[in-house]
């Protein structure tokens, strides 16, 4: 027996409608350093899978005025072994320049790209941050995927500030 077509579409929407309704917001909050030679940080997002081998990546923050900015993108280590050495930079909707020191939102849309594409499961927010003559910090938000009304946080201890992931269904 072949279904009617409002049922489908009542199939199609039942399915859909928890992604869709859906808003990811991120903080990253980018500490003022007291320091002699002072360089904004490089700072990778991205969703890591339990294995920690990475899903989705969410933003790229490097020097982008010149070709040579990214030369220093492997000094985020964890990104760069993970996902960033295989992406042609700049890369659309991800990579943009450095920040200034202050708290910083990233809003995506869960049903768009790759992340729309992302199995149920526990999963990872990361952040990490690598500045010239300076250090490197990394900090993970565990999440729950399809997104339910979850909020999480992590605090950095040198590079990064409060980083608070906000999902709201």
């Amino acid at each position: 027996m072949r279904p009617s077509l409002p049922a489908l579409a009542l199939t199609g929407l039942a399915a859909t409608t928890a992604a869709e309704a859906a808003e990811l917001s991120l903080s990253v909050e980018i500490p003022q350093l007291q320091v002699t030679e002072y360089h904004r940080p490089y700072v990778a997002v991205w969703v890591e899978r339990p294995d920690r081998s990475a899903a989705v990546n969410l933003a790229v923050w490097y020097e982008t005025r010149s070709a040579r900015g990214t030369t220093w993108l492997k000094d985020m280590r964890e990104w760069w072994r993970r996902t960033g050495r295989e992406l042609t930079m700049p890369a659309d909707g991800l990579s943009s320049a450095t920040r200034a020191p202050g708290r910083h939102v990233i809003t995506v849309d869960p049903t768009q790209g790759d992340l729309a594409r992302l199995p149920p499961g526990q999963y990872n927010l990361v952040v990490e941050a690598a500045r010239e003559v300076g250090g490197r910090e990394l900090v993970r938000v565990p999440f729950q995927w399809p997104p339910a009304a979850q909020t999480g946080s992590a605090q950095g201890t040198s590079e990064l500030g409060a980083v608070t992931l906000d999902i709201k269904p």
